[in-house]
């Protein structure tokens, strides 16, 4: 039998199910949250919503409302919200050990075998994992710091318009100069390439994959090329925060070409893209391209428990004991729920059902974008879905994406927004997101893009 429930039964019946929102519960704790909690918190601004519990795809605040998850914490609950399957061993566990360092366990080293298993072709069976501490930003830098032992070099590739991260060097890595403005200086030797968006640069899908990667490689050979001591390329296979920007075909393969060529290590940083989200494993496995290393984090905690990871080639194991360190690199809590998350997608089959389901969520979107005077772009693979909104006049339109957004919220569907402009509607739901949950919040999202683009 496989490990069950069925995602059919995951899911509160009723959503959506809202009335006017946010309600006084819902009011009352964003105020006492404005009154003592940091001035960095930020996604209340956007969504009003204080919640009180979850399940699959369905989420209610502490006011009764009912809302369908499109967004899953921006791509952590790929199994849902307290999936029974991976809480039954969470349970278990809590019960007898929660925190041990990096000493052996069967909760560590099953996770670490069941990662292997699932690893794309060239490192499966060929690579050794290093887990971090509880932020996809951790593996990030224990990325880097990897790339840099191997190779003895210090600058490093990155790209524009990526999201890698908010410590040092994984924000030295990201773009967004607003991100980092107030923390300069970090780290100095980061020269970022174009990134494939045939859509912002007036390209074709051909020209923008050979204009990024003739960037990149003048970075890393050509004498003025800005970079003295190379140490890594790193990458996102897809996009995220950069408006879910899926790279035309070529662009990967090319990269590793390039890597392959200067001697470097290529990083993918599957933080966001890995674990199911696109219909495969890894973004990686579309492309057919395997890195020399990748990063994981968000769903590798099964329902949400902080536990991040670097998948390296086994080549590339040269550091020494306490090389990379870190207090919550034992947490076994969140090993084992990894490891059930895993089983779950295998068992109910979600990477079919996340290809199936995103290729009608993509094409529901375009007939919606249709009726209106907008350009358009629907983007994504499996359910990592990003729908660009543009002006008549082809200038960003982010104004139609926030209205999108609250209209949702004040009907019970759950979305986020992404890109330079914030003119990316971006869904992530859970993996566990059924049929019926999506026609229904579809429903919702047709109807708010038909608002929003009239209202204008």
């Amino acid at each position: 039998m496989p490990p069950g429930p069925p995602i059919e039964e995951l899911h509160f019946p009723d959503a959506p199910d809202v009335g006017s929102v946010p309600g006084p519960r819902t009011r009352r704790l964003l105020e006492r949250q404005r009154e003592i909690d940091s001035g960095a918190v930020a996604y209340p601004r956007d969504i009003p919503i204080a919640f009180e519990e979850g399940s699959g795809a369905t989420v209610r605040d502490v006011d009764g409302n009912t809302y369908i998850d499109m967004f899953a914490g921006i791509g952590v609950l790929n199994v849902g919200h307290a999936n029974p399957y991976v809480l039954e061993g969470v349970r278990e566990q809590s019960e007898k050990l929660v925190h041990t360092v990096d000493f052996p366990t069967d909760a560590r080293l099953d996770l670490i075998e069941t990662l292997d298993e699932i690893a794309p072709v060239g490192l499966r069976g060929e690579n050794r994992v290093v887990f971090g501490g509880p932020t996809g930003s951790d593996a990030i830098e224990g990325a880097i710091k990897l790339a840099k032992y191997n190779t003895g070099g210090d600058g490093l590739v990155a790209f524009r318009g990526s999201y890698h991260g908010a410590t040092s060097g994984a924000m030295s890595l990201s773009s967004s100069t607003s991100l980092k403005g107030h923390y300069t200086p970090i780290l100095s030797e980061v020269v970022h390439a174009p990134y494939p968006y045939p859509l912002r640069q007036g390209k074709s899908p051909e020209e923008a994959v050979d204009h990024a990667l003739e960037e990149v490689q003048d970075i890393l050979g050509d004498p003025y090329g800005g970079l003295a001591n190379p140490a890594g390329i790193f990458v996102e296979p897809i996009q995220g925060e950069g408006g879910v920007v899926t790279p035309p075909e070529g662009f990967l393969q090319g990269l590793r070409d390039v890597a392959d060529d200067a001697g470097v290590p290529l990083v993918f940083d599957e933080i966001q893209s890995g674990m199911g989200r696109t219909g495969e494993w890894w973004a990686a496995d579309w492309a057919g391209v395997t890195p020399d290393a990748m990063t994981s984090a968000k769903g590798l905690g099964g329902v949400g428990y902080p536990l991040s990871a670097t998948i390296y080639h086994e080549d590339l194991d040269t550091w020494g004991p306490g090389a990379h360190a870190g207090t919550f690199r034992g947490h076994v809590v969140g090993m084992v729920a990894g490891r059930r998350a895993i089983e779950y997608i295998r068992g109910q089959d979600l990477l079919a059902h996340a290809r199936e389901l995103g290729s009608t969520i993509r094409e529901r979107l375009r007939e919606a974008a249709a009726g209106t005077d907008r350009e358009v772009e629907v983007r994504g693979v499996g359910l990592f879905i990003g729908a660009e909104f543009r002006h008549p006049d082809g200038t960003p339109d982010g104004d139609a994406v926030e209205a999108i957004q609250r209209y949702c919220f004040e009907h019970g569907v759950l979305v986020w927004k992404a890109g330079r402009h914030d003119n990316v509607l971006r869904l992530l739901p859970p993996l566990v997101l059924t049929e019926s949950l999506a026609e229904r919040a579809l429903d919702v999202i047709a109807d708010a893009i038909e608002t929003a683009t009239a209202a204008d």
